[in-house]
């Protein structure tokens, strides 16, 4: 009996220290590619650019998602399917965030990369066909209307 409840103890501790290395290797990646996104703060837009001369918000994220060598699709679309779905609520750094911006009214036509959470305030980076690659609020009037969905990439 006593082996059995060292054998429990034992294997918690190494599926804890799994659990959390795997944590913190994704909190890594995530901090490479937000900073890499910021990296392009003032880069101004681009409809299908992806340099540093313009850029539209899918260009941003592909760019900054390859900084860790995952791949993502490229459009804004397409991106909005991989990963898991995640609940406004929910949200972390690094997390997709999805806009309906067009006419079409739930229809995705642009994204952003969630950069900070604090006190239920959530801050993304993205390519703003008027300002170029900037921050923004979430809860801004404009992007709280316009939010569909948030995905988790990895």
């Amino acid at each position: 009996m006593r082996q059995i409840l060292i054998f429990l103890v034992l294997a918690c501790l190494i599926i804890s220290c799994g659990s959390a290395k795997k944590a913190k290797i994704r909190e890594e990646k995530v901090q490479v590619v937000v900073n890499t996104a910021r990296s392009y703060i003032g880069t101004p837009y681009k409809w299908g650019g992806t340099t540093r001369a313009g850029m539209d918000c899918s260009g941003l994220l592909l760019n900054s998602y390859s900084a860790v060598n995952f791949s993502i699709p490229r459009t804004s679309d397409q991106q909005s399917k991989i990963g898991q779905k995640v609940k406004q609520k929910d949200l972390e750094p690094g997390d997709l965030v999805f806009f309906a911006t067009g006419k079409r009214k739930r229809k995705i036509t642009h994204v952003g990369l969630v950069t900070s959470t604090y006190k239920g305030k959530v801050k993304f980076i993205h390519s703003s066909s008027s300002l170029g690659v900037v921050e923004s609020l979430l809860d801004s009037e404009y992007y709280r209307k316009r939010f569909i969905t948030a995905r988790r990439p990895f």
